[in-house]
């Protein structure tokens, strides 16, 4: 994960404006080496321990709906290369072709099977799979489609300088992204105008304070991000079965 000489970069990313980042970053390539030893070892022990959970998914994802397995769409990482990305289908086959390429709230593109795995983040440890071949990391900004690489302004490019990520700060902090767009008139507008370039705020000072401990801090407040929602999720849903219980009049008084 060395950071090529300045020279080397696409002509589109030799600006003043990425080369802040580049700076920061040519000054940690031991920290950057180990980051990539770490993706290495860790996906590959994930891969082996989750693969009865990949097989289970993978069972459940062809028996409810037809379609591949895996999700392939193209996405952009270090350097702005572009590569296919896996991620656990939880869309009906050819779902991007049939509206925005972005997700909202109660997409009726959304499988039975796929609301469950995109609730609990299991459409993404596929991507277990492209940290492991270097495509990505685990810590990292969010790899966009090209046509949203498209719209990055010219500071905004700094983000590829590194691979792509699973998870990030941003990430965190719009965890309810889709809801976000589900109240816009045109999802996609609303995302590259608003909440884009508000991701992009936290992945930029990401770059500038680029260390492995800070890296380490956001895999747990992930972690723990996913299993807070997955508590919130379970509330929500014994709240909804007491409104349906009052209503057909079969609630039993509390002592």
């Amino acid at each position: 994960m060395l950071i090529k000489k300045w020279e080397k970069l696409p002509a589109g990313m030799q600006t003043e404006e990425v080369r802040e980042y580049y700076d920061i970053l040519k000054k940690k390539q031991f920290s950057l080496f180990l980051k990539r030893g770490f993706d290495i070892v860790i996906s590959a022990v994930m891969l082996i321990v989750l693969s009865p959970l990949f097989l289970i998914l993978a069972l459940a994802i062809k028996t409810d709906s037809k379609g591949p397995v895996f999700y392939r769409q193209e996405r952009v990482t270090q350097y702005g290369k572009r590569f296919n990305i896996h991620k656990f289908r939880s869309m009906k086959t050819g779902a991007d072709l049939s509206g925005t390429q972005v997700t909202v709230a109660n997409d009726s593109r959304v499988t039975k099977v796929g609301r469950f795995i995109r609730k609990c983040r299991l459409d993404e440890i596929a991507q277990l799979i492209d940290v492991f071949s270097g495509k990505m990391t685990f810590v990292g900004t969010r790899p966009e489609t090209p046509k949203f690489v498209a719209a990055y302004t010219p500071e905004m490019k700094a983000t590829l300088l590194l691979p792509a990520g699973i998870t990030s700060e941003a990430s965190i902090c719009f965890k309810d992204e889709e809801k976000l767009l589900q109240r816009a008139e045109n999802a996609e507008e609303e995302y590259v105008k608003n909440i884009l370039p508000a991701k992009m705020r936290y992945n930029l000072e990401a770059l500038r304070r680029f260390n492995l401990f800070r890296e380490a801090g956001i895999l747990f407040k992930t972690a723990f991000a996913v299993l807070r929602k997955d508590k919130q999720n379970g509330k929500n849903g014994e709240a909804r079965k007491n409104e349906r219980r009052q209503e057909s009049g079969t609630d039993e008084p509390k002592e």
